[in-house]
């Protein structure tokens, strides 16, 4: 069912942010930017699709093929548009409901919008000043309320069984596709839906990204899975590693030290602490221990309606973490020819530190 007043305490917030950000219209394409504020999620097309949001009102640019179809989950109004006539006088109808006809507006727009969709907002507006949603719908976004929070733990919960159950079902000979197929099966079997999955066996695993493959399992293996499901609009990720047999000295070295990257890490995410921080935190652990070379990416992303979303704990970052923002600390140790490890938590920032989502203990899982 439609959750309006959701979206009438969100437009509430979001005009908020407006005020205090001195901005006059915020343009929403047909993404994750619009589902939030809105609670539409449109099919997306070359067909202008956009959501407009000024200081007293909102709007749907919207085809009319489209409209009837989203309307039930809205009573935000529609300008729709038919094939045969375009989209111009619907835009400039809405643009003047907002009241967004002078020089000179602060334009917010969504940076995942079409390039041509935007193009053409701005070719409307006269003189526009125009930057994208970092400190509007991002920032918003950003700090999940209780909702989300129990959407991304049930989630999570899902999750921790079927990596339980993908570990168990490790036997000499099983195909990393077919452990796949076991976590996509127990996911379907739960109401949720596979995000994504990768199964990495032995040197398969020194590849960050690694696509489960045909490779079968032998013994004395490494194995890592980073797997994710999608229950009720919100995702899970979670990576955990483990040896199928007995692990090498180095094997337990490595895992070792990304267990104390994680606790470094953790230890330092708090509110109002730079997410660069977060990130050298973890690093520098391993890079006292000589792998500094083999940690090949950031230490986290963002997770809320999307699987990647702000803040980025990352080197590069600029952004200041603030409680109720939901992220990922994975630190890993990729060993090309050999094993890699990491080990990935998603946490809720809370007043006094993080808080993790999986139940799941991080221990080394042998098979």
């Amino acid at each position: 069912m439609p959750d309006f007043p959701r979206t009438t305490r969100r437009l509430a917030a979001l005009r908020d942010r407006m005020a205090a950000t001195g901005t006059d219209l915020v343009v929403l394409g047909p993404s994750s930017h619009m589902g939030w504020a809105s609670g539409v999620h449109p099919h997306g097309d070359e067909r202008p699709v956009m959501l407009l949001i000024s200081r007293d009102h909102a709007g749907f640019l919207m085809p009319s093929l489209n409209a009837d179809a989203a309307r039930k989950d809205t009573d935000l109004p529609f300008y729709a548009w038919r094939d045969d006539e375009g989209p111009e006088a619907a835009l400039a109808a809405l643009l003047a409901d907002c009241g967004a006809t002078g020089p000179g507006l602060s334009v917010v727009l969504d940076e995942t919008m079409r390039a041509d969709f935007a193009l053409r907002l701005l070719d409307a507006l006269d003189t526009p000043r125009r930057r994208f949603t970092d400190d509007t719908v991002g920032l918003l976004r950003a700090a999940k309320d209780a909702e989300e929070y129990a959407a991304i733990k049930a989630a999570h919960q899902l999750n921790d069984a079927a990596v339980t159950a993908a570990f168990a079902a490790l036997k000499e000979g099983v195909t990393e596709r077919e452990i796949q197929a076991l976590i996509e099966a127990f996911y379907t079997d739960h109401g949720a839906q596979l995000e994504f999955c990768s199964i990495c066996f032995g040197a398969s695993s020194a590849f960050p990204h690694h696509y489960s493959g045909d490779t079968r399992l032998t013994a004395d293996t490494a194995v890592m899975i980073d797997t994710g499901c999608r229950l009720d609009g919100y995702p899970s990720d979670m990576t955990r590693s483990g040896f199928f047999g007995t692990p090498s000295e180095t094997y337990e070295e490595v895992f070792a030290t990304v267990e104390r990257a994680v606790q470094a890490a953790l230890a330092a995410a708090k509110p109002g602490t730079p997410a660069r921080d977060v990130d050298k935190a973890a690093r520098d652990v391993i890079a006292a221990a000589g792998y500094g070379d083999r940690f090949l990416h950031r230490t986290g992303h963002g997770l809320g309606i999307d699987i990647h979303e702000p803040p980025y704990i990352a080197a590069s970052s600029d952004a200041v973490l603030a409680e109720g923002n939901v992220f990922s600390i994975e630190p890993g140790i990729y060993l090309q020819g050999a094993f890699g490890v990491r080990l990935e938590e998603i946490v809720i920032l809370r007043a006094d530190g993080p808080e993790i989502f999986s139940d799941l203990p991080r221990d080394m899982i042998r098979a």
